[in-house]
């Protein structure tokens, strides 16, 4: 399932989110621009490292360029190729905009912020021997997703879906595209067991899934409810 667009319009200009995105992309075509060994440098001084951050071992101090601990924030900001990045901005613009209409442009900024950082801390937690940098802005996202499946299950998401031979465009309720998402994640991470040699940081997704939703009631504004109905457009989309 790939999902394309939801009926849930916004009457606001998405800055802040696309301001994660201008930032996402910056920060990424610097790093093609440093060339394959060099942007692998830079993963390893801007990368979240568990056995760095939690497992008590240190990077030479010819690579070390920031506090570990600081490495948490910074690694939200790097991708390791082109379908990590388009990959999360897709989801990111998709789902973003009505949580940054629901919060609050500075409100958002934080959460999404808070939620990386558990993302991470999730994901450190249970790969604390892991030398490989964690990167990525797909922590901090899952909680937007986590925030959207609080407020708006009943928006409907327009989804490619591939079965096979089988191609075709449905509206899904977002509720279930996102339950669906989640119970993935768990089961590619418990199946993944300790990522030390790398590969996706399924735990994180479920740490900032469940970051957002616990989350979002403390940074939506007040008279936004849970489990609101979309504000659909006036078109049918039957």
């Amino acid at each position: 399932m790939f999902p394309l667009r939801d009926d849930n319009p916004t009457s606001i200009t998405p800055i802040v989110t696309w301001f994660l995105i201008v930032m996402n992309v910056v920060v990424f075509f610097y790093e093609l621009s440093l060339g394959p060994r060099d942007s692998q440098l830079f993963a390893f001084r801007f990368g979240a490292i568990p056995a760095v951050i939690g497992g008590g071992q240190s990077l030479p101090h010819s690579i070390a360029a920031i506090p570990p601990f600081l490495s948490i924030f910074t690694s939200m900001f790097l991708h390791g190729g082109w379908m990590h990045l388009i990959g999360n901005m897709w989801f990111l613009w998709l789902f973003g905009n009505n949580i940054e209409e629901a919060m609050g442009g500075l409100r958002y900024l934080l959460f999404y912020i808070i939620c990386g950082f558990l993302a991470s801390v999730t994901h450190i937690m249970f790969n604390l021997g892991s030398r490989i940098p964690s990167i990525g802005a797909s922590g901090a996202i899952a909680g937007v997703l986590g925030a959207y499946l609080m407020l708006y299950p009943r928006a409907r998401v327009l989804t490619l879906i591939f079965l096979g031979f089988f191609i075709r465009l449905l509206w899904i309720p977002a509720g279930f595209i996102l339950g669906f998402w989640f119970i993935v994640q768990v089961w590619s991470g418990s199946l993944a067991g300790n990522q030390t040699g790398g590969g996706v940081a399924f735990w994180a997704h479920v740490g900032g899934f469940l970051a957002g939703i616990l989350l979002v009631g403390i940074f939506k504004k007040r008279e936004i409810h849970f489990f609101n109905p979309a504000h659909r457009s006036i078109r049918s989309y039957d």
